[in-house]
This record gives structure tokens, sequence and C-alpha cells, in this order.
């Protein structure tokens, strides 16, 4: 089966811990270890997010003021160097050497007129006071976004049109080879006449990207691992139901927190209306995730439209 993973932050960095070089190393190896079994039986294209790292990149950026900062699609291929290299090594290590992993670095069409340039949504970077926050986008001119409890900042999203390297993925696959790729969603590109690609200042969602990818690989499964154990309808209210399997368009109905669970269930949508499948589910778990045991699955025949658990 070819399957496509995407890590959620919380399979690279755990919330609030500090972002250093070993506590990634760690989080990847743990992940990788989890994945595994999956990569020895199966044709595994893996992606990864990167919002922490290129927040953090871009705040390194910023302290060395004799140059100018570097940009955010620059910043986005430094951060898929950084943690693609860390996958592809950790999984290759996990794997004994059973399997080639090759790390891809990925750019991903977008729409320059998208609305999305005009209204930031993409949290990235670490979490800020209330206090803190408004002294940052004071001094850096940033826009910033409560995340839970804290504040982040926030940067253009836009939709992904395609991942430019799919056919390159693809012929890696049919050579039996892993793929660690479209990490942080791939760096955002305008492509003009003639296939000239130009980088955009944004970051993609990396499970749109990934379901992009997901449709053009014609993979029978997308699995986004998170935190959660399910896609709930109404979260953290009286309300809340959580959901194990729907159409993609009884989903769709539902609206879900803009910043992070929207765009799982937008791309859970995108790859079942492809005729595909997608789970959403915890990395803690997965085992359980595949077998249906927690967590949501989007899929074209469901009787009702939506069944909860």
């Amino acid at each position: 089966m070819r399957i496509v993973v995407a890590l959620g932050g919380n399979a690279l960095a755990r919330r609030g811990e500090p972002m250093t070089a070993d506590h990634l190393r760690a989080n990847v190896r743990a992940t990788c270890v989890a994945l595994a079994g999956l990569a020895r039986e199966h044709e595994l294209v893996i992606t990864h997010g990167n919002g922490p790292q290129v927040g953090l990149l871009a705040l390194q950026n910023l302290a060395y003021s004799d140059v100018a900062a570097y940009p955010l699609d620059i910043l986005g291929a430094e951060t898929q160097g950084m943690i693609g290299y860390v996958v592809q090594q950790e999984l290759t290590n996990a794997l004994a050497g059973e399997r080639e992993v090759a790390a891809v670095l990925t750019t991903t069409e977008v729409d320059e007129r998208d609305p999305a340039f005009d209204r930031p949504t993409k949290l990235i970077g670490p979490t800020y006071s209330a206090q803190d926050a408004a002294e940052a986008a004071a001094e850096y001119r940033w826009t910033i976004a409560r995340d839970g409890q804290a504040f982040r900042r926030v940067v253009p999203s836009p939709a992904p049109i395609r991942v430019v390297q799919a056919d390159l993925v693809r012929l890696l696959l049919d050579h039996g080879r892993l793929v660690v790729c479209v990490g942080g969603g791939g760096v955002p590109v305008r492509v003009s006449a003639g296939g000239v690609q130009t980088g955009m200042q944004a970051v993609v969602d990396k499970d749109l990207a990934s379901a992009a990818l997901t449709a053009d690989l014609g993979a029978d499964l997308l699995v986004m691992l998170t935190d959660g154990d399910y896609v709930s309808q109404d979260w953290g209210t009286p309300l809340q139901r959580d959901i194990l399997t729907a159409t993609p368009e009884a989903i769709a109905e539902i609206p879900f927190a803009e910043g992070s669970m929207q765009p799982k269930v937008d791309a859970a949508v995108r790859v079942a209306k492809a005729g595909g499948r997608a789970l959403i589910g915890p990395l803690d778990r997965l085992d359980d995730l595949l077998a249906r045991r927690v967590g949501t699955e989007v899929t074209a025949d469901v009787p009702g439209g939506i069944v909860f658990a």
C-alpha cells in the first residue's frame, strides 16, 4: 500500500519543551521507531511540519543585525534540510538499514493572488505571554494570534496547488525507496511562464500540501498524526462529540479551529474526494489508529454520512 504520513508538531517538539537539537532528535527517534513497522511493509512517504522551527530560525535571524533578515522561503528550506536530515537518519537507524531513505527538498506551487496573503493564520515560532506578544508585534511588525492560553506569530498560509517534485517522489517510491519530503508544507513558490519559480513569503500548511501530494501520487492513505485522539465537533465545550468516521461532504459542514484542526479536515476532504482515505489521530497510538480503535477516518462510503465515537 502507498501511504503518506504527515507528522504533526508533537512528533518534533513537545509543547513547552525547549527547541534544542537534542530534543528534536529524541522526539524524531521515538517517532521513527513507531513508524518502522509501517515503513518495512509499505511504500511510505513522510511529511512533517516546521512551525516552531521556522519561527525559531526567524528569531535567531533577527538577532544578527549586520545583514538583512533572510526571507521566509529560505528559512523554510533551511528547516526542510534540518528536519529532513534527522528524520532520514533516525528512520534509517530504526530500520537497521533494511531500506534506503531519501530526504528531498520540495517546493509547493501557490497562487500569488491567494487571499491568504492578506489574512495571516499560520502559527509559527514559540509561544508568548500577552505582554511579550504585544512587544514582539510592535518591534518586528508581526501579526499575533491566540494559541490556546498563549500567543504566537501568524504568517500567510496560501492553499497548495501542487508539489512541484511529485514526479520525483513517485520515481523514488517506484524504485523501493522511502521518502521524506514536503517539510513545512514545502517551500511556497510562484511558478511563472517557462516554469520559473520564485519564493513567496508564507508557510504552506503541511497537511494540505500532503493531501495534494497524496492525490498526485495516487496514494491509498493519508495519515495525519497529532496529539488528539479524535477530530471533535464542538471541541472543548459540553457539546463535544468525537468523530469516528465521516464522508468528506458531512465533515466539511462542521466548523473547526482555523489555525489547527480545520486544515487537517480540509486535507482529509481533499484526499477522500480524490478516491483515497484519510486518518487523523494520535502518534502515540499509531497501531490503534490503523486498526480503527481510535482516531477519525474520512472516506467516501459512510452510512448516514457520519458516525460518532
